[in-house]
């Protein structure tokens, strides 16, 4: 199933608001989760779900230095 334009923009709004719900990290952003974090779960496996998707983009933006995108967003959505 591919996403189109507005559900790609409503991807990018709610990974930029969600906090991470459980764990030593719960209540902080997504986004600024330590990169050390998501590697681990990137080598364990991501949850299940939309949390899991989004804390897989995380890992590819942090991959590639794009996390300010997500933060901007964050700024103007928050």
């Amino acid at each position: 199933m591919e996403m189109n334009n507005l559900q790609n923009q409503q991807f990018l709004i709610d990974l930029a608001k969600m906090k991470m719900p459980f764990g030593k990290y719960k209540g902080r952003f997504l986004i600024d989760l330590p990169e050390y974090y998501i590697v681990w779960y990137k080598t364990k496996g991501f949850p299940n779900g939309k949390l899991g998707k989004q804390m897989e983009l995380v890992y590819e933006l942090q991959l590639n230095g794009l996390e300010d995108v997500i933060r901007k967003i964050k700024r103007d959505f928050t």
